[in-house]
């Protein structure tokens, strides 16, 4: 029923109470505006059509990934029990392969940042082993290092006798780049380019290419467009495509707190104040320019009476940048990109 129906429903049963059913009846009005009301309030839970994990949402799995140097590179990576199939996932610019795991004594140089940690875990936890590869400069490049990268899952997956298990593959801005590159040499079931129109107008695509999922923000509105264009050339070769949006969402006292371990509840509300009183954010709690272009950094070193460990610095401002929902690595749609994945195993 709509809000315009609810209230006509309620005022002529209003009409018919007697004096002393009156109050039950308006008692009766307020509950149902207050469902109404909570039930159409925009948030970040109901944004996306699922809960908003928590940074602790997955207790059941526990990081405990192997590292190696191989071809002179960093791999790291970890297979569950009874793997159904395997995900490789190349980082944007400035990555790494330690943003994607905990730091712990198996891997004591590694970040954990919130979305990256949170795409592992949704993996591991759905049963996908996870290989994960630092490039040799800040970004990828596309001519040596793609036949590396490709020797270097080939290895691993001829090592742990996992040939026979389905490949994937997730790439981030540059990554995504590099993943669009990778699949025209390496067989993948399917793929998605986060942040990332792939390089689909500088190499040839042919109807073996795998089911290509694009997970992006519209706010880049050239890449928007980009990702329509590169998403008709894929179809007229019969291949298998998919969007996701990303959008913004309101900041809260408590978001911080819920997306990154190690920052707790009382410094989560500090910021989110602190990002009131400075002007970083709308009344209703949306970034107004992108974490990157924000002053928040140096309000933080003003203040007097908030602390944040300074290891959590990057942390913070990759949780900004995707609430602005301009240009991240975002965990949010996991759902999609793995029910993605799982839908073209072969």
């Amino acid at each position: 029923m709509s809000k315009r129906g609810a209230k006509l429903t309620a005022w002529h049963g209003l009409q018919n109470c007697r004096v002393p059913v009156a109050v039950t009846c308006l008692v009766g009005i307020l509950v149902l505006s207050i469902l109404f009301f909570c039930n159409n309030e925009k948030s970040p839970d109901s944004s996306f059509g699922y809960p908003m994990k928590k940074w602790n949402a997955f207790e059941s799995v526990q990081f405990h990934p192997t590292i190696e140097l191989r071809n002179g590179t960093d791999v790291i990576w970890q297979i569950p029990s009874s793997p159904k199939a395997i995900l490789f996932v190349a980082h944007g610019c400035n990555g790494r392969a330690v943003n994607f795991w905990d730091r712990s004594p198996s891997c004591p140089t590694c970040v954990g940042l919130p979305e990256e940690r949170l795409l592992v875990l949704h993996a591991l936890a759905r049963k996908f082993a996870v290989i994960t590869i630092s490039s040799a400069g800040r970004c990828w490049t596309f001519g040596k290092e793609k036949l590396i990268v490709k020797d270097i899952i080939q290895w691993w997956t001829q090592t742990h006798n996992h040939e026979s298990l389905p490949l994937v593959a997730l790439g981030a801005s540059s990554g995504g780049y590099f993943v669009s590159a990778l699949a025209t040499s390496l067989r993948f079931s399917s793929i998605t380019l986060m942040i990332a129109e792939g390089m689909f107008d500088q190499m040839g695509i042919t109807e073996n290419y795998p089911p290509t999922l694009f997970v992006h923000m519209p706010k880049d509105s050239y890449r928007q467009q980009k990702i329509s264009e590169f998403t008709g050339v894929l179809k007229n070769k019969g291949i298998d495509v998919a969007e996701v949006e990303c959008m913004e969402f309101p900041l809260s006292r408590s978001f911080l707190a819920d997306r990154i371990p190690g920052v707790d509840e009382t410094v989560s509300a500090k910021l989110f104040e602190l990002f009131q009183a400075k002007g970083f954010v709308d009344g209703s709690g949306y970034m107004k320019q992108d974490g990157r272009a924000t002053q928040w950094k140096e309000a933080l070193r003003q203040s007097k009476n908030l602390l944040l460990d300074k290891s959590l610095i990057q942390h913070v401002q990759e949780e900004l940048n995707l609430a602005f929902a301009y240009h991240e690595m975002t965990s949010l749609q996991s759902e999609q990109i793995f029910k993605w994945f799982e839908s073209h195993l072969n």
